[in-house]
C-alpha cells in the first residue's frame, strides 16, 4: 500500500464532511420524485381536454351529463397508485442492484452506499468496478480503465499516480484506488444515477405512437367544435345550455381518455410483477424492447453455466505433449511443486476472478506459509486471454488459454480435447521472461492443465427451448475455448452447429458467419460489440446477455443489455434489465411481460380509436346535414364506459405471446378508421330515419336519439367482439355482461329517466336494430380482410386463462 493510500479518512474526518454537506447527493433513483409522479398524471393532455369540456357542461347545470368529469378523477389516481407502486419497486430493487464502493475507513475497507461517499474518500478498485464519482489516482497495480462511455474510445487506459478518474468509466483489469475530488452534482455520477434507473416511457415505439394519435385527435377536435357551434346556430339553436351540452356530446367521445392510462398503468404493472421476480428494470421501454427482440446473444459463463468454477484437477503432460496417465509424470516440475505454484499464484492475487477463486479454495496457502515475493505482474485481461506473476526466485507462472500461450503446439491440442468434453481447462506456464501489463510473450514452457468443472444452470435449457420455441434465435458467443462453449451447448440439448473460433473470423467474412452460425468461442469484447452491431445492421432486434467486464460493451450498444446480479457492477449499469438472482430463466417472463403489454395495447386501441374515429365522422356528417347531433354528453359517457373503457382495461391484463412489431399505429388505424366509419354511419342513418329527415329547431328528440345510440351500440359491441379474439370463456362474459347492461338501461323507466331515454317507439326501435346489425355484418367483413391483408391468423375461439404467470 502506498504511502497516499494510507492517509483514508477517520470517522471523525467523514463526519466533519458530513456536517459541512460536502457528501454524495445523489438524484431520486427512478428519476422522479412523488410530486413529479403527481403532477404528470394530473397535468395531461387528456386531462385538459376533458376539463375543459366538463366545465363547460357543469355551466349549464346538467350534472348527469357533467358524469365524464369523474374519468380526470380515475385517470388520474390510478395512474398516480400505480406509478408510486413502480417507483416503489424500482426503488428497492435499485438498493439491490447498484454498486456499493469499497472505502478505505480507519485504516481498513469497509463497504458503504454511494451516497455516504465523502469528499477525499479513498476507494479501492478491482475489476468491474464502475468508477462512481470522480478522483485522482493514489495507488495502481496495473490498474487500466475504460472510458469508453465517456469519450467513445474503447481501448483501455493505463492510469499511474496522480492519474485524474472520472465517474461513468469503468476497471478492465488490475487494482487500485483513487481519492474523491468531485461529489454530488459536481461529478458525473449524478447524471448516470439518474439515467441508471429512470422510471419513463421515453424512447418507446408504443409511446411514440400513442402520442402521434392523441397529436391528430387534438387538431381534428378544435375544428370540429367551432364547427359544431356553427352549425348548431345556424339551424335557430339559440340557447346556449343546449348549444354546450351538444358541442360536449359531439366532443368527449372523440378523446381517447383512457388509452393513456391503461397504457401507463400496464407498463407500471409490468414493472411490478417482474419486480417480484427479482428483474430489476432499469428503463421501463427495456420491457417494450425484449417484446420485439428476435435475437439473444449470451455469454456462456455466469449465464448459461453458474458464475462459481469449481476445481477439478491438475493434468499433467507427458514428453510429446499429451496428458499424463498418472499425477506423477516424467518432466521437469512434480505434482507437488504445481500445488504450490498454485497457491503462491493465489496468494499474490490482489482480484480473485471466479477461477483463480476456485483454485484458492482448492490449493490456497496455509496461514503460516510464506508468500513468494512479487517483482511484477501482468493482469488478466479478456483481450490478452492470460495473467502472470514474476516471482523473485521462482520466475514468472503464467494461467490462461492454453491456444493461446501455446498456440498450434500439441499441448494446446490436449487442452482442446479436454476442453470439447464440456470442462474448463487452462494452462500454467512458465517463462524466464519478466512480465508486466506490456509484456508480448516470446519463450513460454506449457506446464500442466488446470481443469475445473462449470455447472450448467439448472433453468438454461428450459429458457433455451421456449426461445426456440418463439421464434427468437439463441447465440453464444464467449471468450472460453469454442470447443468447450460447444460441448456446454450441446449439454443443454441445442443443435447449435459447429462452434466457431473467432479468432478465424475475418473482416471479409465476419458478417456471414455471424449471421450463419450459433455458437463462437475466444471472443473478444470488440468482437462481441460488432457481433451485435452486425445483427443490427441486418434488421434484428438484439438483446445481450452477460456478467464480466468484457460483456460492458455489448451490453451497451445491444437493443437490450441484460446483466446478472452477481455480475461486475460495470454490467449493472450499462444494462437496462438486471436479474437480480441470476436466474437465466427470469427472462422468458419478461419477454413474456412485454408482449402482453405491446399486443394488449395495440388491441385496446384498436377500441379507443374506434370511437373516436365515429364519433368524428359523426360530428362531420351533423355538420354537412346541418340536423341537431343526436346525443346528449351522458349517452356517449355510458357507452365509453361499457363497451370501450371496461372492456379495454380487462383486455389488457391476459397474457399474449405475439412478437412485437413495427408499425403500431398503420395497423392500428387499419381496423379502427374503417370501423369506425361504419359505427358512426350507422348511429346517423338511423337518427335520420327516425326522424324522417325533418327537424324541428329546439325540439329534443328523445325517442330518435334512443334508436341511433342502439344503432351505435350494436356495431360498437361488435367492433370487441372482433378485437377480444380469439375468444374464450372470461371474453364471452365480458362481451354479454354489458350488453344484459345496456338491456337494462333501455328497458327500466327508472334508468331511462336518468340517462335521457326513450325506448318506447317500438318501430323505429326495431329498425334502428336491423341497421346495426348490418353495420355489425360489415364490420366482421372487415375483421377478415384485414387480417387476411395483414396476413395474420384468425383464431376464432381459444381457451386462453385471464392471468397467467408467464
Amino acid at each position: 500500500m502506498s504511502q497516499k493510500l494510507s492517509l483514508g479518512l477517520t470517522s471523525e474526518e467523514v463526519a466533519d464532511r458530513r456536517r459541512d454537506g460536502r457528501v454524495n447527493t445523489l438524484p431520486p433513483r427512478t428519476g422522479k420524485t412523488v410530486g413529479d409522479i403527481i403532477r404528470s398524471n394530473v397535468f395531461t393532455r387528456i386531462n385538459a381536454m376533458l376539463s375543459v369540456l366538463f366545465v363547460m357542461v357543469m355551466t349549464t347545470g346538467s350534472i348527469i351529463n357533467a358524469a365524464f368529469g369523474l374519468l380526470i378523477i380515475v385517470n388520474s389516481g390510478i395512474g398516480i397508485v400505480q406509478e408510486l407502486r413502480a417507483k416503489r419497486t424500482l426503488d428497492s430493487l435499485s438498493l439491490i442492484g447498484e454498486e456499493k464502493p469499497r472505502v478505505w475507513r480507519d485504516g481498513k475497507i469497509v463497504e458503504v452506499a454511494q451516497e455516504d461517499v465523502v469528499l477525499d474518500d479513498v476507494i479501492a478498485l478491482r475489476s468491474g468496478n464502475q468508477i462512481v464519482v470522480d478522483g485522482e489516482v493514489v495507488d495502481s497495480d496495473g490498474l487500466s480503465i475504460d472510458e469508453s462511455m465517456l469519450t467513445g474510445e474503447s481501448d483501455a487506459v493505463r492510469k499511474q499516480l496522480d492519474d485524474e478518474i472520472l465517474s461513468g468509466s469503468f476497471v478492465v483489469s488490475g487494482t487500485g484506488a483513487y481519492r474523491v475530488t468531485k461529489v454530488g452534482a459536481d461529478s458525473y455520477a449524478a447524471r448516470l444515477t439518474a439515467e441508471a434507473s429512470r422510471f419513463t416511457l421515453a424512447k418507446s415505439q408504443l409511446q411514440s405512437g400513442i402520442n402521434t394519435i392523441l397529436k391528430y385527435i387534438t387538431w381534428v377536435l378544435i375544428p370540429v367544435g367551432i364547427l359544431i357551434i356553427y352549425s348548431q346556430v345556424s339551424q335557430g339553436t339559440s340557447q346556449w345550455d343546449q348549444v354546450i351540452l351538444k358541442i360536449s356530446g359531439a366532443l368527449v367521445p372523440m378523446i381517447p381518455e383512457g388509452l393513456v392510462l391503461i397504457t401507463s398503468t400496464a407498463f407500471a404493472l409490468g414493472v411490478i410483477r417482474l419486480g417480484k421476480r427479482k428483474c430489476l428494470v432499469q428503463e421501463l421501454p427495456a420491457i417494450e424492447g425484449l417484446a420485439r427482440v428476435d435475437v439473444v446473444c449470451a455469454d456462456k459463463t455466469g449465464t448459461l453455466t453458474e458464475n462459481r468454477m469449481i476445481f477439478e484437477s491438475i493434468r499433467l503432460f507427458d514428453d510429446e505433449g499429451g496428458l499424463a496417465d498418472s499425477r506423477s509424470a516424467s518432466g521437469t516440475w512434480s505434482f507437488a511443486q504445481l500445488e504450490e505454484v498454485l497457491g503462491q499464484l493465489g496468494g499474490a492475487d490482489q482480484d480473485p476472478n471466479s477461477t483463480m477463486a476456485a483454485i484458492i479454495e482448492a490449493h490456497g496457502l496455509d496461514a503460516g506459509t510464506k508468500k513468494w515475493e512479487v517483482r511484477s505482474r501482468h493482469a488478466f485481461t479478456s483481450a490478452t486471454k492470460w495473467s502472470g506473476i514474476t516471482f523473485a526466485e521462482h520466475g514468472s507462472w503464467l494461467l490462461g488459454a492454453a491456444d493461446v500461450l501455446a498456440e498450434g503446439s500439441a499441448y494446446a491440442k490436449s487442452a482442446q480435447e479436454l476442453g470439447s468434453t464440456g470442462l474448463r481447462v487452462i494452462m500454467l506456464a512458465h517463462t524466464d521472461q519478466v512480465v508486466d501489463d506490456d509484456t508480448e510473450l516470446t519463450d513460454v514452457e506449457p506446464v500442466a492443465l488446470v481443469v475445473f468443472e462449470q455447472k450448467v444452470r439448472p433453468d438454461a435449457a428450459q429458457t433455451l427451448e421456449y426461445f426456440a420455441e418463439q421464434n427468437v434465435t439463441v447465440k453464444v458467443i464467449s471468450g472460453d475455448n469454442a470447443a468447450s462453449v460447444g460441448a456446454v451447448t450441446r449439454k443443454l440439448g441445442v443443435d447449435s452447429g459447429q462452434a466457431i473460433d473467432a479468432r478465424t473470423l475475418t473482416s471479409e467474412n465476419f458478417d456471414a458467419q455471424v449471421a450463419n452460425n450459433l455458437v463462437f468461442g475466444r471472443v473478444t469484447p470488440d468482437q462481441k460489440r460488432s457481433m451485435v452491431a452486425s445483427l443490427q445492421e441486418a434488421g434484428h432486434t438484439v438483446a445481450m446477455t452477460g456478467d464480466g467486464v468484457n460483456d460492458v460493451l455489448a451490453l451497451k450498444d445491444a437493443d437490450i443489455g441484460v446483466a446478472m446480479g452477481s455480475g461486475a457492477p460495470a454490467t449493472r449499469s450499462v444494462a437496462k434489465i438486471v436479474l437480480l438472482d441470476d436466474k437465466f430463466a427470469t427472462l422468458p417472463y419478461v419477454v413474456a411481460e412485454g408482449r402482453r403489454v405491446i399486443g394488449n395495447i395495440e388491441r385496446v386501441a384498436n377500441l379507443f380509436l374506434t370511437k373516436t374515429i365515429y364519433s368524428a365522422v359523426l360530428a362531420i356528417l351533423v355538420i354537412i346535414s346541418a340536423i341537431p347531433f343526436p346525443f346528449q354528453p351522458i349517452h356517449v359517457t355510458i357507452t365509453g364506459w361499457f363497451t370501450i373503457g371496461i372492456p379495454a382495461f380487462v383486455l389488457s391484463l391476459p397474457p399474449n405471446n405475439q412478437r412485437a412489431r413495427s408499425g403500431f399505429v398503420r395497423r392500428v388505424l387499419w381496423f379502427a378508421v374503417p370501423a369506425g366509419v361504419v359505427v358512426g354511419i350507422s348511429a346517423f342513418v338511423s337518427f335520420w330515419a327516425a326522424t324522417g329527415g325533418e327537424f324541428v329547431s329546439g325540439q329534443v328528440y328523445v325517442e330518435e336519439s334512443t334508436a341511433a345510440l342502439l344503432a351505435l351500440i350494436i356495431p360498437s359491441t361488435w367492433v370487441l367482439v372482433c378485437i377480444a379474439r380469439p375468444l374464450s370463456w372470461w371474453k364471452s362474459i365480458l362481451v354479454v355482461l354489458p350488453l344484459l347492461g345496456y338491456g337494462v338501461i333501455f328497458t327500466w323507466d327508472f334508468t331511462q329517466k336518468i340517462f335521457m331515454l326513450d325506448s318506447s317507439n317500438g318501430a323505429i326501435m326495431q329498425q334502428a336494430a336491423i341497421i346495426g346489425l348490418v353495420a355489425a355484418v360489415l364490420i366482421e367483413g372487415l375483421w377478415w380482410t384485414v387480417k387476411r391483408y395483414q396476413g395474420e391468423p384468425t383464431i376464432l375461439w381459444r381457451n386462453d386463462p385471464l392471468l397467467s404467470q408467464r
